[in-house]
């Protein structure tokens, strides 16, 4: 069977790893700016002031993209570049910027998927109390109308976010992300409920006030357990812990967030024992706004951990990494079978198309002496989770696309300039960029329609 005719091969990035320009045409702090600042924050210091400087650049960026064959490309939008305060006032060179470059990907035959916010919170929010605020699901929905009234005209396809996981787990639980607090789960568990009805209503939005006919997901992690063997028990195991909620550790379970914006409730865990007593009031419409008509999945997948049946009890235990385990420059572990069963479980439980929206590894990557960027290792990461990927398909697993992460090297949040996922090399004091030899691989897999791999 393989992937469909219609399958959308595509690469993403995020505003905040790529554009720099962060002092100018009026663009506000976020709260990735504010923490940058902070010694030790980010590796080396490194901040997004400048970046990819993508900004200035995004012309002859959106020509690498061409030149890659890329069919889409998946960027988010500056919430403070748009709307430096967060409401109110809006930048309208913010805003076209964005515009311009909309018209740069469709002129070269590329589509744009727009994912309205990955991780670069305005500080003049922030400091109203953010994601606390009750106020912050309307602030988020009135930003959601400023870009769909500006951009909708041309944009079809919209994610609203972009792994609340992380934003809010690691920067309102563990605080080493922005804005780097450290909350009691009575706090962050309220930020996590706005976040959801931010969510709902940037849906709402976006279907009221498109001026096309569109397609609008979300994307959080798609955090997947493997199954050891391929026993019926095994799988059925890895279902179950995929699904699973933990009391410790609620902000990661995959049904958090994706079980209250399909099916509109919460997991049943939420509700019991010392979780049950730090969750958040629900107001009397809440579940109904935030569970809202969805066209696909996004999902966010990189690796996974394997399990096996418990021997004698309906149940799952984790397996061990075995010494010596592959994994990627970032210490992530090499699981490509992630790629077959997590949109398997995820389409079976959820009947929605999955697009993966981020995948790909970072590697030790360094201009070579021929001028040449010579990543194999990226090519063989890449061939053994697409054909995984196909291998979904070819079970009858709807699935819309893949977006590979990175189009280009760039910020990557605490890690700093350390770790390169593109397909494109960045040297970052000069902004030269080289397309790995990754990037003319992947070229390939476009062309085929993966029939290569």
């Amino acid at each position: 069977m393989g992937f469909s005719k219609d399958f959308v091969w595509g690469a993403a990035t995020a505003a905040y790893q790529i554009e720099g320009a962060a002092n100018e045409d009026g663009r506000g702090l976020s709260v990735w700016d504010i923490c940058c600042m902070k010694d030790g924050f980010v590796k080396d210091g490194d901040t997004g002031n400048v970046a990819c400087d993508h900004y200035h650049r995004m012309k002859s960026d959106v020509a690498l993209m061409k030149e890659l064959g890329l069919k889409a490309y998946r960027f988010s939008i500056s919430w403070s570049r748009v709307i430096p305060n967060g409401f109110g006032e809006v930048n309208e060179k913010g805003l076209d910027f964005y515009s311009a470059l909309v018209d740069e990907l469709l002129e070269n035959g590329i589509e744009p998927y727009v994912t309205l916010f990955h991780w670069d919170y305005p500080v003049e929010l922030f400091k109203m109390g953010g994601w606390l605020n009750p106020a912050s699901s309307d602030w988020f929905a009135m930003y959601a109308k400023v870009v769909v009234d500006k951009l909708s005209d041309r944009v079809k396809h919209w994610m609203t976010l972009n792994e609340p996981q992380c934003f809010i787990g690691l920067g309102h639980e563990t605080g080493i992300h922005a804005p780097g607090l450290k909350l009691q789960p009575y706090y962050y568990l309220q930020a996590a409920h706005n976040t959801l009805l931010a969510h709902g209503k940037a849906v709402q939005v976006i279907r009221q006030y498109s001026k096309q006919p569109c397609e609008v997901g979300y994307a959080p992690i798609g955090d997947t357990r493997i199954p050891i063997s391929a026993s019926e028990r095994d799988i059925e195991a890895a279902r179950k812990a995929t699904f699973a909620c933990n009391p410790d550790g609620p902000i990661w379970a995959p049904t958090w967030w994706i079980d209250t914006a399909i099916f509109g409730k919460y997991p049943k865990e939420a509700f019991e024992g010392k979780l049950g007593q730090n969750m958040p009031k629900i107001g009397q419409d809440d579940m109904k706004t935030i569970c809202q008509p969805l066209d696909f999945l996004g999902l966010n997948m990189y690796q996974g951990g394997y399990v096996r049946a418990a021997e004698n009890a309906d149940g799952y235990e984790f397996v061990k990494k075995p010494v010596g385990y592959d994994q990627t420059a970032i210490k992530w572990p090499v699981t490509p079978e992630m790629l077959y069963y997590g949109p398997k479980f995820y389409y079976e439980r959820y009947k929605l198309p999955i697009l993966i929206t981020e995948n790909g590894l970072s590697s030790m990557d360094w201009v070579s002496m021929d001028g040449k960027v010579h990543d194999p290792n990226r090519i063989d990461f890449l061939n053994r989770y697409l054909l995984q990927y196909r291998r979904a398909a070819d079970d009858g697993v709807a699935l819309k696309g893949y977006m590979q992460w990175s189009l280009m090297d760039n910020f990557e949040w605490g890690e700093g300039y350390n770790e390169r996922f593109g397909l494109i090399y960045v040297d970052y004091p000069t902004q030269k960029r080289i397309i790995k030899d990754s990037g003319y691989w992947y070229r390939s897999v476009i062309e085929s329609n993966g029939e290569n791999l």
